[in-house]
């Protein structure tokens, strides 16, 4: 009988927080992010301005959550999910490398926003920090009770590239825009993604051989 209330007020934190960076979004591509205030956002999501600050300390956070979406979520439900058989630092590549670049890339509207506006490309940036926590819990829940230290490691070091990663692919765009006049992905976010993790893999391999979860290569 405990757990129904408790249930319940998640779920409504939750579809607050889904209508205030729906809001921010839309509001940031009818108006020009600049052109949007906290209020704004807080007023066509129906709720208080303090509530708003409850979810988010920014404009620019709540239109970055929008396009990002639960990705931190994701992230780490596809390590979990991966065959015991795949190695850690597969299941970790694989996993950032298809959360952000298939249903966590922005569409074309939302990519011209970030690039244009350097306090929201900081933020999406920033925003990649969101998945060191549940990664690390999933990395632990991989290399068993000898992963606790050592997954938090592992785990803030795969959020540190994957900020490195992101950062240079909007450096590119935004110089590759200002030449053509167009703004579009430059690069391959994937093989980026590949690269800035790669000197991670021996870490992740050696943490799950110390933990027994793999014999050595």
């Amino acid at each position: 009988m405990e757990t129904r209330p408790t249930g319940l007020r998640e779920q409504k934190k939750q579809a607050t927080r889904e209508a205030l960076r729906a809001a921010a979004l839309r509001l940031a591509l009818e108006r020009g992010p600049d052109n949007v205030r906290v209020d704004d956002i807080a007023q066509a999501a129906g709720v208080s301005p303090r509530t708003y600050n409850n979810y988010f300390s920014s404009r620019e956070q709540a239109i970055v959550a929008a396009i990002t979406g639960e990705r931190e979520a994701r992230v780490a439900a596809a390590v979990a999910e991966r065959p015991a058989d795949v190695g850690l630092a597969e299941a970790v590549v694989d996993a950032i490398v298809d959360q952000y670049t298939d249903p966590g890339q922005p569409g074309r509207d939302a990519l011209l926003l970030i690039t244009t506006r350097p306090a929201l490309r900081d933020e999406f940036v920033d925003a990649a920090a969101a998945i060191e926590h549940p990664l690390s819990d999933a990395i632990a829940r991989r290399l068993g009770h000898t992963g606790g230290h050592t997954a938090r490691v592992l785990a803030a070091s795969v959020a540190a590239a994957v900020r490195l990663a992101l950062r240079q692919w909007l450096q590119t765009t935004v110089a590759s825009s200002t030449t053509s006049g167009l703004v579009l992905p430059s690069g391959s976010l994937p093989d980026l993604l590949r690269t800035t993790l790669a000197p991670l893999t021996p870490a992740l391999d050696a943490a799950e051989r110390q933990a027994g979860r793999r014999p050595p290569r």
